[in-house]
C-alpha cells in the first residue's frame, strides 16, 4: 500500500488528495486485489482535475473506470466530506 498511498495523498490537486489520501488510508487495507489493480490504474490518470470530475460526478466517468471501486471512493467521499462539515470544516 506504500506506493498507492503516495501516489494518492500527493496528486498535485489539493481537492484529489483530500479524497483519495484518507480513502487509501482507511479503505485501502479492505480493498480486494480486482479492486486494488482499479485502483493503480485511477492513480495512473494524469489530469487530476479531470479525476476530481469524476468523483464528484461532474464530469462523465470513462466505462473502465467506472467500477465498485469508484462507487467506494464517491460513498467515502460524500461521507468524508459530512463528517468534516461536521466537524466544522467549509
Amino acid at each position: 500500500m506504500g506506493r498507492i498511498a503516495f501516489r494518492a495523498w500527493r496528486r498535485g490537486f489539493r481537492e484529489a488528495d483530500l479524497v483519495l489520501g484518507p480513502f487509501v488510508d482507511q479503505v485501502g487495507p479492505t480493498l480486494d486485489a480486482t479492486e486494488l489493480d482499479a485502483l493503480e490504474a485511477l492513480l495512473a490518470q494524469d489530469d487530476d482535475h479531470q479525476l476530481y470530475a469524476w468523483i464528484i460526478g461532474t464530469e462523465p466517468t470513462p466505462a473502465a473506470h467506472e467500477t465498485a471501486l469508484m462507487a467506494k471512493i464517491r460513498a467515502f467521499m460524500r461521507d468524508h466530506v459530512a463528517a468534516a462539515v461536521a466537524e466544522g470544516a467549509g
